[in-house]
């Protein structure tokens, strides 16, 4: 099969499309012939070197495909299904890859929107099951327009929480649709969430990584009611819970977001495609920025 690698770290120039062998599901997985996957912020901080330093390596996490081989007691998915999901070895940007965990995708709904899903929804819902959101809590979301950012919105509103959300001007009639009240981001934060909110927020969720933690703190009332999944630093620095997958995944929050999708009760980013034969310029496409939404890999 042919996948995406890297032999060497640098820019985009490094990716090729390689042969390697057909991968074979374990127990509990299932093997799909891709037809999309996901490209995220950590594709390109592997390829530079940021993160494992193992080389060659594989690319991506996330895909959308039909099921074409299933592993030893697999009984929730047959040969033919459409599902989304995780990839455990990074190698999803390929034209077969096995999925750890996964999830149906309805007939209605694009394999390659369906592949844009996981990754964000799953932070988003991990972000939200570690502060604790319910109903009646009044959540502060930093970038609420991204993809996890819109994610987080969406979910945090459908369990009764009151969410104001930051994001550029283009963006508040989108976050307003979701349920949300839109801020401006920049200098004078912490007025206008208490223009909205006098005695601030319950808990605060940063998914921008855009230096406000201090601000999202005195809006909290203490860095224990803030969570970053997006500033490392940040969050030693003023004591806020960083939350990555590595500290277990909400895989749970997979169940059933096809059909949301499909049934409108779920608004996916917008997707941005490039055939796998192009992953060096979706590379250059994502850390350009300047794109909302999210860039996908498609298969034929």
């Amino acid at each position: 099969m042919k996948a995406a690698c890297f032999r060497r770290f640098g820019g985009p120039e490094v990716l090729e499309l390689v042969d390697l062998p057909d991968p074979h599901p374990g127990p509990g997985e299932v093997r799909i012939a891709v037809r999309a996957a996901g490209v995220n912020a950590s594709d390109w901080k592997k390829r530079a070197g940021l993160m494992d330093r193992e080389l060659p390596q594989t690319l991506g996490y996330e895909a959308a495909g039909v099921v074409d081989e299933l592993g030893e007691g697999v009984r929730d998915a047959a040969v033919g299904d459409r599902v989304l999901g995780f990839c455990a070895d990074g190698a999803a940007q390929a034209e077969s890859a096995v999925l750890s965990s996964y999830a149906p995708v309805p007939p209605s709904l694009d394999l390659a929107v369906a592949a844009a899903l996981p990754a964000a929804v799953e932070t988003a819902v991990r972000a939200l099951d570690r502060l604790g959101v319910g109903g009646g809590a009044t959540l502060l979301v930093n970038g609420a327009s991204g993809n996890v950012g819109s994610a987080a919105v969406q979910f945090a509103v459908a369990r009764g929480a009151r969410v104001i959300g930051t994001a550029g001007p283009a963006n508040h009639a989108a976050v307003r649709a979701w349920g949300a009240e839109p801020l401006a981001y920049g200098d004078g934060l912490v007025e206008r969430v208490r223009a909205l909110a006098p005695g601030g927020v319950d808990l605060a969720l940063d998914v921008a990584g855009s230096g406000v933690l201090p601000e999202l703190v005195e809006l909290a009332g203490g860095p224990g009611h803030v969570l970053t999944v997006a500033d490392a630093a940040g969050a030693r620095e003023h004591g806020v819970v960083f939350s990555r997958g590595d500290s277990g995944r909400a895989l749970h929050a997979l169940d059933g977001i096809g059909a949301m999708v499909a049934a409108g009760a779920f608004t996916p980013p917008p997707v941005r495609t490039f055939p796998l034969a192009a992953i060096a310029d979706a590379h250059r496409a994502g850390e350009e920025g300047g794109t909302r939404g999210k860039i996908v890999l498609v298969v034929d």
